[in-house]
């Protein structure tokens, strides 16, 4: 077969390669599960369970957290052993399992049903993004369009997994909107294997070095021993779930893994290589920021959106959907709008556009803040302010993610390339460590006054939500709680707002060191 019938064998639909399509569905049920399981989890633990907000939050935190650090483990063993494939079936039927035993009601399975899924997502989630990323060539100029595509299919998944999850736990019970989780994510195994029977990833994704996987220790080839490796971290990372008081030294410990392994990297490429690198490190680490205000929703903000928010035709697990629903809507749009301005010329640069996402981010969270200020007698804000902030953040998400996930595939030396994959996913890792912190802020403590409510911070929150410390003189106590939500979104908005413009002031710097990478 010539170079010529491979090309034309490699468009599938919107001029794309084929493979898009199977990894667009794979990715949408595996984050049907994934977002599924996420919007019941907090209130799970909160309404059934009985945990305190501080103690979910906690959970929480540690749990998102450590899903989106075994990405660096896992991009690794896919690069040296058992490729992208592999790793792609191994998270699935690990995350698989992880939803099923959800529905089993002890600590045991609870804290190891999340360690299974934590452990499953780092060997699926960075190599089903860099599987995708290989199809294209690095010029493709439907990379972009691609990735936005593809970020569609995930929240595609995401926006349907809270509303039929959450539909399923309050009719028939929690247990069955995580088995419902869990039946997601097997269907999305089911695609990726369809794709691999049709061939249409070629011969990406495979087997690094046959003749190394196949040898066996023990009587076991590289894939067994790294099954077995899996197996035994579980309970390493459930208990890290359980104490996450303690989770703060994994994050020293990671950090100090990335340093020396970004290190090494950075002496072992060329001169063009590690100034595209550096860029990919500041991406990193703008999107750790990002991440950290974001990832609020799932967690402070379903509260907020269950004790403080007067919802209509949804309940507060279904909100979850909202950010996903608008990406559904704008994703297509997104992606022909930077295809239209690639064509003429005038497609923004990517520091650009990240700094344009980071000040939209701060936008809709004071947004949240603002809404306040129509604030009922029962202490309930309009949902109204709740869609637009989620309008507003998810523009931004599109400026920011799906950019940020398609440049890294291009600034990465090819070498490490999944590795840097996974650098890049860790940005969650500290986003959500830090985004539990912030939400631990959201909590009520008796006789403490919140935060936010003195000095310049003070006067921040006044002026966005109206509210100030002489409201509270007396308040009922939904009042402080909706004080200590709606102050701390304020706050934190306008913060995130000022990082953006700094951002946007700085992109023609950082465009510079990408080397042609726009």
């Amino acid at each position: 077969m010539n170079s010529d019938q491979i090309t034309i064998d490699n468009r599938g639909v919107l001029g794309h390669p084929k493979g898009l399509a199977y990894l667009f569905f794979a990715e949408l049920w595996e984050r049907f599960s994934f977002y599924g399981m996420k919007a019941l989890l907090v209130l799970y633990m909160t309404k059934h369970l009985l945990y305190s907000d501080k103690a979910s939050f906690g959970i929480m935190a540690a749990y998102m957290s450590l899903v989106y650090v075994t990405p660096l483990i896992g991009g690794i063993i896919a690069d040296k052993y058992i490729g992208y494939r592999k790793s792609i079936v191994m998270g699935g039927i690990l995350m698989a399992a992880g939803h099923f035993f959800l529905t089993i009601e002890t600590p045991l399975f609870f804290y190891g049903s999340l360690a299974l899924i934590i452990v499953g997502n780092g060997f699926f989630k960075p190599n089903i993004s860099t599987l995708l990323g290989s199809l294209y060539e690095k010029a493709d100029k439907r990379r972009d369009a691609g990735f936005t595509i593809f970020y569609l299919g995930i929240n595609v998944g995401a926006a349907s997994a809270p509303l039929i999850c959450a539909w399923f736990a309050e009719v028939y019970g929690w247990h069955y909107g995580f088995l419902l989780a869990g039946i997601g994510m097997l269907i999305g195994l089911v695609v990726f294997k369809r794709g691999e029977q049709n061939n249409v990833f070629r011969n990406k994704g495979l087997v690094p070095n046959d003749n190394n996987y196949k040898k066996k220790i023990r009587g076991l080839n590289k894939g067994g021993q790294i099954w077995c490796m899996a197996i035994l971290s579980v309970p390493v990372f459930a208990l890290i779930v359980k104490f996450n008081e303690f989770e703060h030294y994994l994050v020293w410990i990671a950090t100090l893994f990335l340093g020396t392994y970004i290190m090494y990297i950075l002496k072992n490429v060329s001169i063009k290589e590690r100034k595209r690198l550096v860029v990919a490190m500041y991406f990193t680490a703008l999107y750790a920021l990002f991440s950290a205000v974001f990832e609020q929703a799932g967690s402070s903000l379903t509260l907020f959106a269950d004790r403080s928010v007067n919802l209509i035709g949804i309940n507060a697990a279904q909100t979850n959907s909202i950010n996903a629903a608008w990406i559904v809507i704008l994703a297509i749009p997104f992606a022909m709008l930077w295809t239209f301005l690639a064509r003429r010329g005038a497609n923004p640069s990517s520091p650009f556009k990240m700094g344009v996402g980071m000040l939209l981010l701060g936008a809709g969270f004071v947004i949240f803040g603002a809404a306040a200020q129509e604030v009922d007698q029962f202490a309930k804000t309009p949902m109204f302010y709740l869609i637009l902030g989620y309008f507003v953040l998810t523009v931004g998400e599109l400026f920011l993610s799906p950019i940020g996930l398609s440049k890294i595939t291009e600034l990465s030396p090819i070498k490490y390339i999944t590795f840097i994959m996974g650098v890049w996913l860790s940005a969650n890792f500290y986003g959500h460590f830090f985004a539990g912190k912030i939400a631990q802020l959201t909590t009520v403590t008796e006789g403490e006054a919140p935060i936010f409510s003195e000095g310049i911070f003070g006067t921040i929150t006044e002026v966005i939500t109206g509210l100030s410390t002489d409201t509270l003189a007396g308040a009922i106590e939904p009042m402080q709680q909706l004080y200590s939500y709606v102050s701390v979104y304020a706050v934190f908005g306008v913060i995130t707002m000022a990082i953006g413009m700094l951002a946007i002031f700085i992109s023609p710097v950082i465009k510079r060191l990408m080397s042609g990478i726009s």
